[in-house]
């Protein structure tokens, strides 16, 4: 008989909901274990496999640790604000607001039948207003500490999405959200300090324990660097040239002087510089520019002479030209470099390219040079600060209002202990004091508007132009002024959601210090990668100043992180344009819940990812059917075999380590030997034999609890079914007995392809040549290769080998 898994999966879906079994009591839980999954952001055409993927790995830990006696919290949310959700209502023609709850609802249901033992009673959103009040508080606070502020700056800007783009949003040259090329505008935006803690970021790294290919990821982003700051005369004039640079012992080398287009000293000294109108005709071109299309090596270097000044080289004495050239960015060190063609690549191909000396003098001592040329040593890092405003809709107002009858009545001595960008602003000429939005007063809701698409504008969004949102009266004076109209990135709601989680319906504050110290930090984090310098970079940095404010008292939000691989399908990466996007509710619908988590986690090593296909959930089909078939031959013995004792410590090693697709391979071992090994006669009390045979129950009930975190309908079934009277997800995990883990065999797996094709007798210690041999031999084996041949071998010793054909 098939397992029936629709009656059973909606049967205990409801029941876990109403009972609340997944739900730790916050206040008085003795061993608090937060398991998360990065946050999702929801889309009304729902979860696919990848996003299953994700989250079921992370469910699986989770309930590994609830049956090892752990008060475990897995909450659920929906990052639902920002410009992926904003441009897919303006895809179909939806207002986001209408959308957000269609997408919730959508995603929601979908969430109820994968199987996760999500704690439903604190769920969030982030375009809750009674969320989003306090992501506007935390921008508050960052203003009131100088860890806000507004400045012109050459920033990023998409012409699709029509915002401005953090630098960490911008991949290769690219917007990350919709992969248009972003260009460079000089625009005044809000910007938080996080340069400010780059130093703290980067060191912590070497104490966390996250996966190493983040790691590497944000060190390589912060990019710190020890070096000089070196100034350089102007000749005649009152000016001169910074620049940064690592290379301070080159300096007699240095031949002439590079200015990235963007400079402010071109501007300044435009009178002096004869062939001006030359020059300003390249800084228009460069301009137009990406970032990547300026950097991209092996491109022609261009660049244009800054005719009538020189710059005197501090060391040689001697005067040297000054170009500009787009190779040098503004964002970089101080937009200026000291060229020396005899040491650096890109410096020889412009100089060969304008006919520039190339000088190869001796290398000097760079701490006596930096001395005697009047240099600076400092260190400078290629993290830049979180470009906060967006010029859309979808998103928390900034909390800020601008008042000009707070500067008009300022006295002059006052006005000039202001700090620009954080006391005050400038708009076309006029001069506004700023003001955050009083506490009391948040949150500043986003408003109903019925024209909510972006203007295009590089100034203001679609709320500017409601004069209803932005005309306010001044907190301070009570003056007519003038409220914020960007919103804030999306990245801010995320970064500190995980905060909020444990204490979603308190109205005083955005979480009780109390319960977080309980909670917090998160223990176990799994999430993708292709956030390491996005959600994870800032969810660290807001964490850092949660903690100078006294509002916690640790410095890292995850003590462990895990990147989750990425799954493809038919050999390519799931997206919508290839058209192989994987939707779950169909293979749900036809296997179980059950069925597809299983396949999910067998596809490959979860920290790695692995390949869907069709194919390949038959075999799953079959292994649960399996279960279910046995569970009505089961005696009353009491005792575990010795031999499940190895598979016990295999799954709770494999299970552990992430390593999920091995663990089920080892279930699929000891279900063959429960099957085939442990099969008993069992005889009547008058002495005679009865027909059939019967499986020791206390094998087959730990056998149920090794499959529970992987299948979790189907063993609670099951579970009940053998008169237990609490939930297997509540029973304690296995313990194995060291003295019965000597087992001279083991069950070798067989696979082609990744399907499992056989299986043999091997002995431990078994080599991948002695391996090879052993499951050649197998005549299904080499029925199912047929004329293949075997391009890879995967071989995981005393496990599984699988040929790849």
């Amino acid at each position: 008989m098939a397992y029936p898994f629709s009656k059973i999966e909606k049967k205990w879906s409801k029941r876990w909901f109403e009972t609340k079994i997944y739900e730790p009591d916050l206040k008085r839980a003795k061993r608090p274990f937060y398991n998360l999954m990065m946050f999702p952001y929801p889309s009304a055409e729902g979860l696919h496999v990848g996003n299953m993927y994700a989250f079921t790995g992370s469910d699986i830990y989770g309930r590994f640790h609830r049956m090892q006696g752990d008060d475990v919290f897995e909450p659920i949310g929906l990052d639902g604000f920002g410009i992926h959700s904003e441009n897919y209502a303006l895809k179909i023609g939806t207002h986001p607001m209408k959308q957000a709850k269609i997408s919730e609802k959508r995603f929601y249901d979908q969430l109820k039948i994968i199987g996760n033992g999500f704690a439903w009673q604190e769920r969030l959103e982030t375009y809750d207003p009674e969320y989003y009040k306090w992501t506007q508080w935390i921008f508050v606070q960052m203003w009131k500490r100088g860890l806000a502020y507004r400045q012109k700056a050459s920033v990023n800007w998409c012409p699709s999405c029509k915002t401005v783009l953090a630098d960490e949003q911008v991949i290769n040259g690219k917007c990350e959200r919709c992969g248009t090329e972003a260009i460079k505008k000089d625009l005044e935006q809000w910007f938080f300090k996080i340069t400010k803690y780059a130093d703290r970021l980067l060191k912590n790294l070497d104490k966390i324990d996250w996966s190493e290919r983040v790691k590497i990821a944000q060190r390589n982003w912060i990019g710190k660097s020890e070096g000089a700051l070196i100034k350089f005369l102007i000749s005649n004039s009152q000016f001169s040239i910074e620049v940064f640079t690592t290379r301070p012992d080159t300096i007699y080398g240095a031949t002439y002087m590079v200015l990235a287009p963007e400079h402010k000293l071109i501007e300044d000294l435009k009178h002096q510089i004869t062939n001006y109108k030359e020059v300003e005709k390249y800084i228009k071109k460069a301009k137009a520019k990406t970032e990547n299309e300026r950097i991209t090596e092996g491109g022609r270097k261009t660049g244009v002479e800054l005719r009538g000044i020189k710059a005197i080289n501090p060391a040689t004495k001697k005067t040297i030209s000054i170009w500009a050239s787009d190779y040098v960015l503004a964002s970089y060190g101080t937009g200026a470099i000291m060229a020396v063609p005899a040491y650096d690549e890109r410096d020889l191909e412009f100089a060969k390219e304008f006919k520039l000396p190339v000088v190869k003098a001796k290398l000097v001592d760079k701490d006596k040079i930096i001395k005697k040329i009047g240099g600076k040593k400092t260190v400078q890092y290629h993290l830049r600060d979180w470009l906060i405003s967006r010029q859309r809709y979808w998103g928390p107002p900034i909390p800020i209002i601008y008042c000009r009858k707070c500067w008009e009545r300022m006295d002059q001595k006052k006005r000039k202990s202001l700090r620009y960008g954080i006391d005050y602003a400038t708009f076309d000429n006029e001069e506004f004091v700023i003001h955050p939005v009083p506490e009391k007063d948040l949150p500043v809701k986003l408003p109903y508007i019925k024209d909510f698409q972006p203007t295009g504008s590089t100034y203001a969004g679609p709320l500017a132009s409601q004069k209803k949102f932005y005309e306010v009266r001044c907190p301070k004076c009570k003056s007519s002024a003038y409220r914020e109209t960007d919103v804030s990135d999306t990245f801010l709601d995320s970064a500190w959601y995980f905060f909020r989680y444990p204490d979603v319906k308190n109205k005083r504050e955005p979480f009780d210090k109390l319960r977080v110290k309980k909670w917090l930090p998160v223990n176990r984090y799994i999430g993708g990668a292709e956030h390491s310098v996005l959600h994870l970079l800032y969810s660290r940095f807001l964490t850092m100043v949660f903690k100078d404010m006294k509002l916690i008292g640790f410095d890292e939000p995850f003590s462990q992180f895990r990147a989750h691989g990425l799954l493809i399908s038919s050999g390519a990466k799931m997206s919508k344009s290839k058209g192989n996007v994987v939707v779950p509710d169909v293979y749900i619908k036809k296997y179980g819940a059950d069925t597809t988590r299983l396949y999910l986690m067998f596809l490959g090593p979860y920290e790695q990812g692995g390949d869907w296909r069709d194919a390949g959930i038959i075999g799953i089909v079959r292994f649960l059917n399996r279960v279910w078939a046995l569970a009505s031959n089961v005696s009353n013995n009491s005792n575990i075999s010795s031999w499940l004792h190895p598979h016990i410590k295999e799954v709770t090693e494999d299970i552990a380590n992430l390593k999920y697709n091995t663990a089920i391979a080892e279930l699929m071992t000891a279900l063959n030997k429960l099957e085939k090994e442990t099969l008993r006669p069992v005889r009547q009390a008058h002495g005679e034999q009865a027909q059939g045979k019967k499986i020791n129950r206390k094998d087959f009930e730990t056998f149920l609890l090794l499959l529970a975190p992987f299948a979790p309908f189907i063993t609670e079934e099951l579970w009940q079914k053998l008169g237990n009277r609490y939930s297997i997800h509540r029973e304690p995990w296995p313990k194995y007995d060291k003295r019965h883990l000597k087992a001279k065999t083991f069950s070798l797996i067989i696979q082609i392809n990744g399907k499992v094709r056989g299986q043999v007798e091997a002995r431990r210690g078994t080599n991948e040549a002695e391996a090879k041999k052993l499951a050649l031999a197998e005549e299904k084996v080499r029925k199912a290769l047929g004329v293949g041949k075997i391009k890879r071998t995967i071989f995981v010793k005393d496990r599984l080998i699988n040929f790849v054909i």
